[in-house]
């Protein structure tokens, strides 16, 4: 085997029924992304590791597509069992057949790994077999039945355990086979302890938390965006008239005496938005990502490419705050649409509809929009990333 290899497991096979809801709490999101999303990315990112297998629960499988897209599925997915010590042990026996030298094995849930304490877990491994990171104990702790305090809890020598924990890969796969405990262990350093190895503790990270209720998905938020940063960006686009019976706004069919001349279905708000948020990301302009010169993009439904530039925000880990479109012209009256094309704006986007302004001004008969020769659009959008 390669020394160097390093495999990791992500377990995501819970049904997350502390949550409530429809969706399990692997799948939500945080600031626009799938918490399971996240844990993937910061362990495929990380340059030490190799390859990601994922366990996932009976009949996620669509809704891991859905959260990991194309582009990030793993080569590799397992089906949980019953329990997270079955889960586990699943993951392993599938990528034993091409073993890695050392694994980590990380919970779903916890989404905002750094590569720090990665490099903290690989580093304890040359001492023993196994490593996971802790915080120590801060709070008191106090026993109680029924909701009657009894005696104090010693904190001296207690730490909280997180994941990803880390394993030489033999040691943890045979522990595991060798498992004979009379309950469920809770982690995966119980289990190569129960097997005699010595597991180290490392320094983990605050930011590493589960999330198991309601309130840590608002803890998680308000932590995230801590670490994120405002950025604004401007979009602006003109198109000229021609013969026709209706223009395109905002992915609406406008009846009007003439159409709009454009490559694509010409649709001047939708074209300016889509400059402001790549312009939040600092990536080109909407002609460089879908050319004029492109015959497939003859008659193209704008709505294309403004959800193209919302899925390059996304993948950046960014969160869309709000966009801000004024619509230019003399003709045809934006008014009576006004409310349909924010409606249709947030639908594109999957924001709120207060999330999206829709604004129309003239330019008092001056210039091209004033001698009704074509149409103008100014955008703007407002975006969080994380800070770089």
């Amino acid at each position: 085997m390669d020394e160097n290899k390093v495999g990791a497991l992500i377990v995501a096979a819970g049904s997350g029924s502390r949550m409530g809801g429809g969706v399990p709490k692997q799948y939500r999101k945080v600031g626009g992304v799938p918490v399971i999303a996240r844990a993937f990315d910061a362990l495929a990112s990380h340059p030490a590791i190799h390859g990601v297998h994922i366990v996932v629960g009976a009949g996620q499988e669509g809704l891991l597509d859905e959260a990991l897209g194309e582009d990030r599925r793993p080569a590799t997915i397992t089906p949980g069992g019953a329990t997270r010590r079955e889960s586990v042990k699943a993951g392993l026996e599938a990528i034993a057949a091409l073993p890695p030298t050392r694994v980590l094995i990380h919970d779903a849930a916890r989404p905002f790994l750094h590569a720090a304490v990665v490099d903290r877990l690989l580093a304890a491994l040359d001492e023993a077999d196994g490593a996971i990171p802790t915080l120590p104990v801060v709070d008191t702790l106090v026993r109680a039945d029924d909701g009657v305090l009894g005696d104090n809890v010693a904190r001296d020598g207690l730490v909280r355990a997180q994941t990803p924990q880390a394993f030489r890969f033999d040691t943890i796969l045979a522990a595991h086979r060798g498992w004979f405990g009379d309950s469920e262990p809770t982690d995966d350093a119980q289990v190569a302890r129960a097997a005699g190895h010595t597991v180290l503790a490392v320094s983990g990270d605050i930011m590493l938390e589960k999330l198991t209720h309601e309130a840590d998905f608002a803890v998680a938020e308000a932590r995230l965006g801590a670490v994120m940063t405002s950025r604004t960006g401007m979009g602006y686009d003109v198109h000229a008239f021609a013969e026709g019976d209706h223009v395109m706004l905002c992915g609406l069919k406008i009846p009007h005496t003439q159409a709009l001349a454009g490559h694509s279905d010409a649709d001047v708000g939708l074209h300016a938005i889509t400059d402001a948020l790549l312009g939040t990301i600092a990536d080109g302009d909407i002609g460089s990502h879908f050319p004029p010169s492109d015959p497939r993009w003859k008659g193209a439904d704008s709505g294309t490419f403004l959800q193209h530039a919302a899925s390059l925000v996304a993948a950046r880990g960014g969160i869309i705050d709000h966009v801000d479109l004024t619509i230019i012209c003399e003709a045809p009256k934006v008014g009576p649409h006004r409310q349909a094309m924010r409606e249709r704006v947030a639908e594109l986007l999957a924001l709120p509809i207060g999330r999206v302004s829709v604004k129309a001004t003239t330019t008092e008969r001056l210039g091209f929009t004033g001698r009704r020769e074509g149409m103008a659009a100014q955008a703007a959008a407002s975006v969080r990333l994380p800070v770089e």
